[in-house]
């Protein structure tokens, strides 16, 4: 029996150095003055468990592996939340993967080696386990790993444990089994170059029967099945600290919306809320939303 309150989370699991800055964002050859800067959980994955965790879910987290500069990080972060990462592997003389972001209100640049990591050859994550999928409630899951993210799915479905992913195309293995996908605007535009997102959701609903979510930043967000009309739903409306972890929240409020049975609408807005509530506060790990403040959002 799936329990309801238990989810599993496959994907990216970073060390994040961010900085925000006090003023306006980075001009070439001008001093910018950082007004707080952390180290801390980040990556989908790693902020998704965040959330959830905070969000009274019970987390068992798979993906990245951990070198010697995050893996004590993680480990004390977590120490006394519900999140498991006895599944996490080891890079062997390595500091960990970690990145760099730079903030300002709305704007932000991350930096990174993914490109170089990508192009080693070499596989940086683990493999799924199907010890850790089964019995769990719902489940999240990065595209990013290849042929790992694939067979996370397929555990996923062999189990019954719908799952929740991000930024898959229309024709996509993952895309089609996913009880949610959220898209993004980057993904879009990236993606789907010269389309509206009504053409966009066309695509997306013609090759699921999952729910597909459409996000546009401070735009209306498009929900939509296959055979049924695009829904619309307005962003709530809130002061930006900073937007880093703002779309790894919503896919997380999309677990929570799966393990609770919501409906898509009642999902769509619950995700939006925490999203907007994360936004609202920097730096999200030491202050994820929870619940009854996702509720307070919900109820304005």
């Amino acid at each position: 029996m799936a329990d309801k309150n238990r989810a599993y989370l496959y994907g990216q699991i970073l060390g994040t150095h961010s900085f925000l800055l006090k003023d306006s964002f980075l001009r070439p050859d001008e001093y910018s003055e950082i007004s707080e800067n952390y180290f801390l959980p980040g990556g989908e994955t790693g902020t998704a468990a965040t959330v959830l965790a905070s969000l009274g879910v019970s987390v068992k987290m798979d993906g990245t592996q951990i070198g010697s500069e995050v893996a004590p990080m993680l480990k004390e972060f977590y120490k006394d939340k519900s999140v498991d990462l006895s599944s996490l592997g080891s890079l062997q003389d390595d500091a960990g993967v970690m990145d760099y972001v730079v903030i300002a209100g709305l704007v932000r640049s991350p930096m990174g080696r993914f490109q170089q990591l990508f192009s080693s050859g070499k596989r940086w994550w683990s493999i799924p386990r199907e010890e850790d999928i089964a019995g769990c409630g719902a489940a999240g899951i990065d595209p990013f790993f290849g042929e790992e993210s694939l067979l996370a799915a397929k555990l996923c479905m062999a189990n019954d444990v719908p799952y929740v992913t991000i930024d898959t195309p229309h024709s996509s293995f993952l895309h089609r089994h996913a009880a949610v996908n959220v898209v993004s605007r980057e993904c879009t535009s990236m993606r789907y170059d010269g389309m509206s997102a009504e053409e966009v959701m066309a695509q997306m609903q013609s090759e699921s029967e999952g729910l597909t979510i459409i996000t546009q930043g401070g735009e209306d967000m498009l929900y939509a099945r296959r055979g049924g009309e695009i829904h619309r739903m307005k962003p709530f409306d809130i002061e930006v600290k900073s937007t880093l972890g703002a779309g790894d929240t919503f896919k997380a409020g999309c677990v929570y919306g799966l393990l609770k049975g919501m409906s898509d609408d009642e999902l769509v807005r619950f995700a939006s809320a925490c999203s907007a509530v994360a936004i609202s506060r920097f730096p999200l790990p030491l202050f994820p939303p929870k619940l009854e403040e996702v509720q307070v959002m919900i109820a304005r």
